[in-house]
């Protein structure tokens, strides 16, 4: 099928994605509803919120798609939804759609892991671009706000098979971001905020240090094969550092006039944020961006050597981030490592990566049975 068209469905969050991508390299529309208004004075997402939020919104989203890329229900090729990793409740409203979709068009259904899926994104753009050629291994490092995950990725035949070599032990880096960001009173979501902040601070001025895990983590899931070495993350004591930072530097008193003073103003801009924010909590920030980067960077790049893998892959909401994009381009660079990123819309939750990633399966006719479910901790293999 050259010029298949699938229509990919994303509710494994908060944003409800739909797009239409064919042939796996040409994106025909991408259409994302995103709920951050609606989560933004919880701090954080709601699952229950997320979940009767996708029910509204998943009609109006797949019909925009297809109406933006001049495609009928009847002239899809295939649909593509994610059936996880994500929150149960979220990840079913997508499922039951697709599943409905399918069986009254007669048209084949692929389930996608949400991992695979922002592997994909990188892929599809380069593909657009027409590079179609990778050296392998590919090393892949996945890094959102609830994963952070290391895959080394061969292409067989049609498809992709994965082995993860590192996870995060407890949080994810962009959880990590969104917490310190709440618990400095700058609002949700927060890792974009202390992107952009980062730069008026001194990164130097806070030491924060990361432990050196030396045992397997002794959960069963995604344990990395016996005989290779693991590189996984820990970003729950980073989070713990900066909440004793602001306890013991009498911090708190600013960080409650400055959370009141932004949820005042609707839609805060740069100088809002620039205007409550002293010099010591932008040290503080721009400290603690440039340990979160580095540890990412300084294990993903250990195990890129380790692994002899040839080209590297940073993808996931984070990838987002521009002091993480300058670095991994300066770091791997030295290493003579080619690394490729997506750009900012396809690295956050969309669709279009969704529809990507399934069209292999298309190819391989991979379909999803009639009965498969929602999978919250789906491993990615």
């Amino acid at each position: 099928m050259p010029d298949a068209c699938i229509l990919g469905i994303e509710t494994s969050c908060d944003e409800t994605a739909a797009a239409v991508v064919r042939s796996g390299e040409e994106i025909v529309s991408n259409v994302v509803a995103s709920q951050i208004a609606l989560h933004q004075p919880y701090g954080g997402v709601v699952p229950e919120l997320a979940s009767r939020e996708h029910l509204r919104a998943i009609v109006p989203v797949v019909r925009q798609a297809l109406s933006e890329s001049k495609q009928t229900y009847a002239s899809l090729d295939g649909i593509a939804v994610t059936q996880g990793p994500g929150l149960a409740g979220a990840l079913l409203v997508g499922i039951s759609y697709a599943k409905a979709l399918a069986y009254a068009l007669e048209k084949p259904l692929i389930a996608v892991n949400h991992l695979e899926g922002h592997i994909h994104a990188v892929l599809l753009e380069e593909r657009a671009k027409g590079n179609h050629a990778f050296a392998f291994p590919v090393l892949a490092l996945v890094v959102s706000g609830g994963h952070t995950h290391l895959y080394l990725a061969e292409q067989r035949s049609v498809g992709w098979v994965y082995e993860n070599i590192g996870h995060t032990r407890d949080d994810a880096a962009g959880e990590a971001f969104d917490k310190t960001a709440k618990l400095l009173g700058l609002g949700y979501p927060g890792g974009p905020v202390i992107d952009r902040l980062s730069a008026y601070g001194d990164p130097t001025a806070v030491k924060f240090a990361f432990s050196q895990m030396k045992h397997r983590d002794r959960r069963n899931h995604e344990k990395p094969e016996a005989t290779r070495p693991h590189f996984d993350f820990s970003y729950s004591g980073i989070k713990t550092a900066v909440l004793r930072y602001v306890e013991t530097h009498d911090m708190r008193a600013r960080v409650a006039a400055r959370h009141k003073a932004l949820s005042a103003i609707p839609q805060p801009k740069q100088e809002d944020y620039l205007a409550n924010c002293d010099p010591e909590t932008l040290d503080l920030i721009a400290s603690f961006q440039q340990a979160v980067v580095g540890d990412l960077v300084s294990k993903t790049l250990t195990a890129a050597r380790a692994c002899n893998a040839a080209t590297l892959f940073v993808t996931g909401g984070v990838a987002a981030n521009a002091e993480l994009r300058r670095r991994f381009e300066q770091e791997a660079a030295k290493e003579g490592l080619p690394a490729y990123f997506p750009s900012r819309p396809l690295a956050t939750d969309n669709a279009a990566m969704i529809a990507a990633a399934a069209y292999p399966r298309l190819l391989a006719q991979q379909f999803a049975a009639a009965d498969f479910c929602a999978e919250p901790g789906f491993a990615l293999r």
